[in-house]
């Protein structure tokens, strides 16, 4: 089957290579000082990784995705895979590593909603550039290739050669920082990045602490086209902006009382690179993408605080069919800024 046709059948819409990792998450009043012993009041254990909860949030949108990953051979490879099995999420290219423990993260979620998180990369520091191209035709039948800043930077960068190899739509979450080339970023379309990722890529290395989104959103319009073909700057609980050749946007988030922002800005990119996958534009994908972001906050855990598709759009008053491009500069919401605590 060629590309196109690939594409009309919904055969992989979207394609994520990225991490897979199981989270370990102690709750707790608040979090400990160096050197402290404190008691959690809660613990559990789930999926996680960037790539696993991009997948899963693209899934939840409604688009056909594909995952590519690497789990370890261990009880936490295998409760990984049963739950992508339970959510639905295609299995035929998470990659079995026998010489290397699943990925791990370690989480400690505070009562305010806040969260620290440690990265052991295990098994997926296997997902190499090698593996990249034994997916190409994944990536030809794709209409947008997703990774993030998990991965070695090698695998990364072959991943944005091959997804213009074939012209799929290339979208990079650079998160954690990551050093890859300048020429990588380029072709980014969106680049995503929160507040402290954009400064690390030269994006608002200025701007104060309380900058508005009024003022990140100039900030992305002055790098769209620059630093990567589009941008998307997530700013917690004050929603997101994003800019392109056409124009700039802003998104504020409604008031929420935030649970737990784990796993938040992998829900809002997810679901922003469905949306875009489907044909949407870029305002409106990031309007809905805040809207899945603020629901994700309201409920404990990651994959599990994704909200299904119409529960989405209602949120973001958006339609089931994709409406037509806003004007440039747009504001999206006459929402205050909300309560919401950063990601």
């Amino acid at each position: 089957m060629g590309a196109v046709a690939a594409r009309r059948n919904g055969a992989g819409a979207v394609v994520v290579f990225g991490s897979l990792n199981v989270d370990s998450t102690s709750y707790v009043d608040a979090f400990p000082a160096p050197g402290e012993t404190i008691l959690a009041h809660d613990f559990r254990v789930a999926l996680g990784g960037k790539g696993a909860n991009q997948a899963v949030a693209a899934h939840v949108a409604g688009l056909p995705v594909e995952f590519v990953a690497c789990v370890g051979d261990d009880a936490s490879g295998a409760f990984a895979r049963e739950t992508l099995e339970r959510l639905g999420v295609p299995m035929t290219a998470v990659r079995l590593v026998p010489d290397a423990p699943t990925g791990v993260a370690q989480i400690t979620v505070a009562d305010s909603g806040e969260n620290t998180v440690i990265v052991t990369g295990g098994a997926n520091l296997a997902l190499t550039p090698e593996m990249v191209e034994a997916e190409r035709e994944r990536v030809a039948a794709a209409a947008l290739v997703l990774t993030q800043g998990e991965l070695p930077v090698p695998t990364i960068e072959r991943v944005a050669v091959i997804a213009a190899e074939f012209g799929a739509r290339f979208v990079l979450n650079l998160a954690p920082p990551a050093p890859v080339s300048a020429e990588t970023l380029r072709v980014a379309d969106p680049l995503v990045l929160n507040e402290h990722e954009a400064r690390a890529v030269g994006i608002g290395t200025d701007a104060p602490s309380d900058a508005t989104l009024d003022e990140w959103r100039a900030l992305a319009a002055s790098a769209a086209g620059v630093v990567a073909r589009s941008i998307v700057v997530t700013l917690g609980g004050a929603g997101a902006v994003a800019a392109d050749a056409a124009g700039s946007w802003a998104a504020p988030a409604p008031r929420v009382t935030a649970v737990d922002t784990t796993g938040a800005g992998d829900g809002f990119t997810g679901t922003l690179a469905a949306f875009l996958a489907e044909g949407r534009s870029l305002p409106e994908a990031l309007r809905i993408a805040v809207a899945a972001g603020a629901l994700a906050v309201q409920a404990r855990g990651t994959v599990d605080s994704y909200a299904p598709r119409d529960t989405v759009l209602a949120a973001s008053s958006a339609s089931d069919a994709a409406a037509s491009p806003l004007s440039a500069d747009t504001d999206l919401s006459a929402e205050p800024a909300s309560t919401q605590t950063k990601e």
